[in-house]
């Protein structure tokens, strides 16, 4: 593995002189023409580093620039997966804002701790419903006490955020075909359940849409299959029902959060121990037998590393969500996430896939 890990530094190294060296001469040469087809002087090397840089500065480091607001007042959102991680945080935080929030938590008729800490605010403008988005009885039920407390059904729902998700983790040959649809349930059909439930009352305020994927929406990863399927999804539906929505002033936009996984605590050492155990026990004979529990224990201590990673404020997430919700023009991808995974995911999005797979895999 180690000679692996070094021939994929030497790789990365050689791939940035290798882009160093082309833009250093081609970047002149294509400003140079351009400049001569608008009859302005021709530039120098340094002038177009210039060019390059200001032009990383503005994308990459500038502050969003503001794109006006909407008023808030007497508009309401509904936010799915608030008995923790983000959707908690986001419906305490878009309460603060102004805007009334219905909160559905999965765990809210069995107590959950997430549901009572919402309930005790006490506000008419924080209504929490019971919601599991794999049901449509239950989706069917938010829906309607959602109309019943509206202040005017008429106006509609401003914003549903999609946001109720579960990820887990596994080589392709471990992962049970059960896993995969569980995931999706609730990944990718509790997103699409919850939107056509609610699309009406969106459509009525001319509102927002808004779902959480991923980066790995964007990109596949080793032991991710499951978690990736789903997400690549909700990325396809949400761009198919962006083209729909447009003739109806509804706006559909996608948050890809980069690695939160110490902010959210989706995974911790408890169920990496739970789910190894269980991807072990249940696979083929054969399946244990060609891969070893070597292979396997490397695997699984990988993911162990991963518990204790990531961005640890979910700010830059609740800061996109808001903006994607209050903004008058919002943005069609939101990527809130750090630079590594940003830069990554444009290389394995935008490279031909011969080339990624030689820089990260």
């Amino acid at each position: 593995m180690a000679s692996q890990s070094m021939f994929r530094v030497a790789l990365l190294v050689s791939f940035s002189v290798f882009l160093t060296v082309v833009l250093g001469f081609g970047l002149p040469a294509l400003l140079n023409a351009a400049m001569r087809l608008l009859g302005l002087p021709e530039t120098s090397v340094t002038e177009c580093i210039v060019v390059l840089y200001v032009v990383f500065v503005l994308y990459i480091a500038t502050p969003r620039m503001p794109r006006g607001s909407v008023e808030v007042e007497g508009k309401a959102v509904f936010i799915t997966g608030c008995d923790t991680g983000f959707g908690h945080s986001l419906a305490k935080h878009l309460h603060k804002l102004g805007f009334t929030v219905f909160a559905g938590c999965f765990l809210k008729d069995k107590g959950g701790e997430g549901a009572k800490e919402l309930e005790e605010f006490n506000s008419d403008r924080m209504k929490v419903v019971q919601l599991d988005v794999c049901s449509d009885e239950q989706v069917n039920q938010a829906v309607e006490y959602i109309k019943d407390n509206l202040k005017d059904s008429q106006r509609g729902l401003w914003a549903v955020v999609n946001n109720a998700g579960v990820s887990t983790f596994g080589e392709v040959e471990f992962t049970s075909m059960d896993t995969y649809k569980q995931v999706s349930e609730v990944n990718l059909w509790g997103t699409i359940r919850v939107t056509k439930a609610v699309l009406p009352l969106i459509r009525r305020a001319k509102g927002r849409v808004v779902n959480l994927a991923s980066m790995y929406g964007r990109m596949g990863n080793l032991l991710r299959s499951p978690y990736c399927v789903s997400k690549y999804g909700v990325e396809a539906f949400s761009d198919c029902l962006r083209y729909e929505m447009k003739a109806w002033g509804v706006k559909v936009s996608v948050i890809e959060p980069g690695n939160f996984i110490v902010a959210t605590g989706i995974l911790t050492h408890d169920i990496v121990a739970t789910t190894s155990n269980k991807l072990w026990n249940e696979a083929p004979s054969e399946v244990k037998e060609d891969y070893g529990k070597a292979h396997f224990d490397h695997y699984m201590s990988l993911v162990r590393s991963y518990c204790n990673s990531g961005q640890r404020d979910a700010a830059p997430v609740l800061d996109d969500i808001t903006d994607a919700i209050t903004s008058k023009r919002p943005y069609t991808r939101y990527n809130p996430m750090e630079p590594h995974w940003w830069i990554r995911v444009q290389l394995m999005t935008h490279l031909p896939g011969a080339i990624s797979d030689l820089l990260y895999f």
